[in-house]
């Protein structure tokens, strides 16, 4: 049985610094970085991981909302106009204003590899079943 996601990866020309990033701007922590190989792995305050793995030269990840594929990481912030205020202070690139609806804060933005990111504060956590 299928018990939930451990992590998900996400490739960069250069891991670490992305993964500063992430712990510079989103509160993350270095949790791990193996000595074989540039990889590093970010933790949240919930315990959720991200991978950051070396990815193939000259490449970038795909534009916009829609194509095929992972298309972007949702973030929980429990005080959302805190960390939306101070991620704008920090000169992050937001792709739409930030907006409630029914209850529900959200923007989408992108790290400095161009990946969508999904600031979200949700009134009603989402309950999928049982």
């Amino acid at each position: 049985m299928v018990t939930g996601i451990e992590h998900v990866a996400i490739a960069s020309t250069d891991p670490l610094r992305l993964a500063l990033w992430y712990v510079e701007h989103l509160d993350f922590v270095i949790n791990y970085q193996p000595a074989s190989s540039k990889t590093v792995f970010i933790k949240a305050a919930d315990g959720s991981l991200i991978e950051i793995i070396e990815s193939a030269p000259n490449t970038v990840p795909a534009a916009g909302m829609n194509p095929a594929g992972l298309r972007h990481l949702a973030l929980t912030v429990t005080d959302f106009p805190e960390v939306y205020a101070r991620l704008k202070a920090k000169g992050v690139r937001f792709l739409s204003d930030a907006q409630t609806i029914s209850g529900n804060s959200l923007v989408f933005f992108t790290d400095p590899d161009g990946n969508i990111l999904h600031l979200l504060h949700r009134e009603t956590p989402l309950l999928w079943g049982n």
